[in-house]
């Protein structure tokens, strides 16, 4: 009788240890399922507040970080209604009024549970530093009405602010470089790591109001104003950056057309040799002397109306346009324009925003040689506006020729480029399926002050519970091995 009971009882033992043992595992298979469910993703909201127009960056990342980095990705973009919020000085309430259709459209896109902890920052660049330059109550008038219209909606907002031109140069940097893998790529070991012996690329931007040039120069930077220090990735980049008001293609134009009015015999009308023979536009003196880049007349009078004229002539538009910078540098100093200390230009750049757009219309983005380029702006400044097979309804038409000479004094006499490095220059809008400018590195830049989420609060990686659970296994296998033994030794007797 005895033996029996012991008997039952080693066997109940053995089924009861068991179907725990089975519950366990499924546990196990549920906690290992749960690890495997993709991370929460955090989202974040950049205006780029650019000279001519304002756009919205929608960004996402997962909540937990890479080397104290996010990997950030671009989920929509959105253009506001309108021109840069520096042209609505006079009339500020218009300025944060523009914004909202693509608040709205953010709204849309980004979870509600999730939109009172989505960062918004609105960053505005060369239209608002000149803004700031000839009016700071206006500038500041103009923010305050676009951090009004972004208060209204239920997002982190972190304030509207105007950045720096090395500030936007070196974020551009970033942007591209993160884009095309240089910083961090994803391994075949499913990690992300930062690539071995990859050289990193400059960045060239061309905006309305200012240009930017950033790249690693490989020596000691001399002057430390034209020197930013970044981490990321757990990779420290030293880079050269600066940031020149006034020479974006607008401003550009801008002073060079008061130049050859300045220039001209005629104070009624202005001979343009670089718009196309048979051009004619008409400008009020308000509007060419509207901007701090230029400088007007003793007397001016801002109602007088002045007949612009196209001549067609490549060869003096070059040389009116070299005259808007001075190449001097000083005695055993290197420098870029201006007097502007500029080490010499080293590996790959990419080209964008206005360098694009301009060489995109001319089919000059592609690889090409200097000279196939330069022969091929000289053809097309050479063409009449009369015979022009372009559309008429292209309002830059006109400018295409002084823009594209423009760029090449830029690069070349500017930035010292020459024959043999143009080829080193690539020319795009996009990387990646993302567009390429200052916001993207400003949001991976950004995610280095968000605290990772602590480990515990993180689904799949509680330590206690895989540890009790292993711990449940071990004891219950010891447990089953005595109830054998004592199953196997009662039956002998």
């Amino acid at each position: 009788m005895q033996t029996r009971l012991l008997r039952a009882v080693g066997w109940s033992s053995v089924a009861i240890l068991g179907v725990l043992g089975v519950a366990v595992f499924l546990l196990i298979l549920t906690l290992a399922k749960d690890a495997a469910l993709p991370t929460r993703n955090k989202y974040g909201l950049v205006f780029d507040a650019g000279s001519t127009h304002t756009a919205l960056y929608i960004y996402r990342w997962p909540a937990d970080k890479e080397n104290g980095t996010g990997i950030v990705s671009q989920v929509e973009a959105c253009t506001a209604p309108g021109s840069g919020i520096s042209s609505y000085a006079n009339n500020p309430a218009e300025a944060g009024a523009i914004l909202k259709p693509c608040l709205d459209k953010a709204m849309k896109i980004i979870p509600a549970e999730q939109q009172r902890d989505t960062p918004t920052y609105l960053g505005a660049t060369a239209g608002m530093r000149l803004l700031r330059e000839q009016n700071s109550t206006k500038a500041e008038r103009v923010l305050a009405e676009v951090s009004k219209a972004i208060g209204e909606y239920p997002v982190d907002f972190r304030g509207a602010q105007i950045l720096t031109g090395n500030e936007e140069g070196s974020f551009g940097w970033i942007t591209i470089n993160y884009l095309l893998e240089t910083l961090v790529k994803y391994s075949f070991a499913e990690k992300w790591e930062h690539p071995q012996d990859t050289e990193v690329l400059g960045a060239l931007d061309l905006g309305g109001a200012s240009t930017q040039i950033t790249f690693q120069p490989g020596v000691t930077t001399e002057d430390n104003s034209t020197s930013i220090f970044f981490r990321l990735y757990g990779s420290n980049y030293s880079l050269y950056t600066h940031s020149y008001l006034c020479y974006g293609q607008t401003q550009a134009l801008k002073m060079l057309l008061a130049a050859l009015h300045q220039g001209s015999p005629s104070p009624q009308q202005i001979s343009h040799p670089c718009y196309p023979a048979g051009y004619r536009e008409n400008v009020t003196m308000s509007d060419l002397y509207n901007s701090p880049c230029v400088r007007a007349p003793s007397t001016p009078s801002p109602a007088q109306v002045l007949t612009v004229i196209g001549t067609g002539d490549p060869a003096a538009c070059s040389t009116a346009i070299q005259k808007l910078f001075n190449f001097t540098c000083g005695t055993n100093r290197t420098c870029g324009f201006n007097g502007v200390y500029q080490p010499p230009v080293r590996g790959q750049f990419f080209a964008f925003a206005g360098f694009y757009y301009t060489f995109h219309f001319l089919n000059l983005t592609s690889q090409q040689s200097f000279s196939s380029v330069n022969s091929k702006i000289q053809t097309f400044c050479n063409k009449s506006w009369l015979v022009e097979t372009f559309s008429q309804e292209d309002k830059f038409l006109h400018t295409y020729c002084s823009v594209a000479i423009y760029i090449l004094t830029l690069l070349l006499d500017g930035y010292k480029f020459n024959e043999h490095t143009w080829s080193n220059i690539h020319f795009s809008q996009q990387a990646a399926n993302t567009d390429i400018g200052w916001t993207l590195g400003f949001m991976l830049n950004f995610t280095n002050m968000i605290p990772t989420e602590a480990l515990e609060h993180v689904k799949g990686h509680q330590p206690s519970v895989w540890a009790g659970a292993v711990s449940f296994i071990v004891l219950a296998i010891v447990a089953g091995l005595v109830a054998a033994f004592l199953q196997c030794f009662w039956k002998t007797k």
